[in-house]
């Protein structure tokens, strides 16, 4: 793909929308598939998740935000590039959450590299716009599912891929970046739907808190956090039973063509390499796909990512450098391509 076109928001101009010496309303568009969309936190008007809640945190209450949610569930990488980043491009957000990616390692087939040049696409066009991107590494379905090792392998090394992209291109464009994959995320049980792939509504509150630090540390964001406990009872296990049959029944029917053939057919050929203690040779495998795609990524360097306007975003926010922590570091894609190209004979 080309380069990002430097437009760098001169601060000198007037922000749209703004009256007199009012500032514009912070400006947040969301994103992705089911995990953005909000499924898992129900609420009065639909569905609300965690980009909802961290809408409402974002201000004191001192310039007001608008937040639309373009995520719709389902979603693969290129349905956000194809439909949502256009729309939400449009919309000159100074914050956008890119967060997909696991739809696409739940298909047949599964194109690691087409994926990272749709994510690149999507973060280079709203990084265009002068838009901070928020971006996050997610756990594997098979490990929040529970997946025998055969079955689980395959999806942990594929969802293993997207994260890899995702901590490259976070750090490209300096997001603003959520590690949301340790192991005590996936123990937590609370955290999750009965359905086990979606974050329950305190999964989503965690989720919205998370970043709300890591915009606070960087000055984007002045109200207060989100709460952490649910404001709806968690339903109990014959509901949790019903829910489970009846979604699980309906994914289980949606993926019987794209996904369980192939990977039952990947779980016979982990079962077979587990058997003859060569399983080393499909993460080798595994390494140099990953290697492949960072690298087709890094062939195109791209123009520095436009700084927001001072005038789009609070007069107070301090420099990426002074909270390192809030945003990816650089040196750590580095050290993933190093790492991966050391893929043993």
């Amino acid at each position: 793909m080309s380069a990002p076109t430097d437009v760098t928001l001169r601060d000198d101009l007037p922000v749209p929308g703004s009256v007199g010496d009012a500032p514009a309303p912070l400006r947040f568009a969301a994103l992705g598939d089911s995990f953005t969309a909000g499924v898992g936190d129900p609420a009065a008007e639909g569905l609300r998740g965690w980009a909802g809640l961290l809408a409402d945190s974002l201000d004191d209450g001192s310039r007001g935000v608008e937040f639309r949610n373009y995520a719709v569930s389902g979603s693969l990488s290129a349905d956000v590039r194809e439909h949502q980043a256009s729309a939400a491009a449009a919309f000159r957000p100074h914050l956008a959450a890119v967060v997909f990616g696991t739809n696409d390692t739940l298909r047949h087939p599964f194109d690691l590299d087409r994926l990272a040049h749709r994510m690149d696409e999507v973060c280079a066009l709203l990084a265009a716009g002068g838009a901070v991107l928020l971006t996050a590494c997610l756990p594997d379905p098979g490990a929040v599912l529970g997946l025998p090792a055969a079955l689980g392998r395959p999806l942990a090394r594929r969802q293993q891929g997207v994260n890899a992209v995702v901590h490259h291109l976070s750090a490209r464009y300096a997001a603003v970046h959520l590690h949301a994959c340790d192991p005590a995320w996936v123990a937590d049980r609370s955290l999750w739907s009965p359905d086990r792939l979606h974050p329950a509504e305190r999964g989503h509150r965690k989720v919205a808190a998370d970043f709300h630090g890591l915009l606070t540390a960087r000055g984007l964001a002045t109200g207060a956090p989100p709460g952490a406990e649910p404001r709806l009872p968690r339903p109990g296990r014959a509901a949790s039973a019903r829910l489970l049959v009846t979604e699980g029944a309906g994914w289980l029917a949606r993926r019987s063509t794209d996904l369980l053939p192939q990977l039952f057919l990947l779980a016979a050929r982990e079962a077979g390499h587990a058997a003859f203690g060569t399983t080393a040779r499909l993460d080798r495998e595994h390494r140099r796909t990953v290697f492949a795609a960072l690298t087709a990524l890094t062939a195109v360097v791209p123009s520095p990512a436009p700084t927001p306007s001072t005038a789009l975003i609070p007069s107070t926010a301090p420099a990426s450098d002074e909270h390192p922590a809030a945003t990816a570091d650089p040196e750590a894609a580095t050290a993933v391509l190093a790492a991966l190209a050391d893929t043993g004979p």
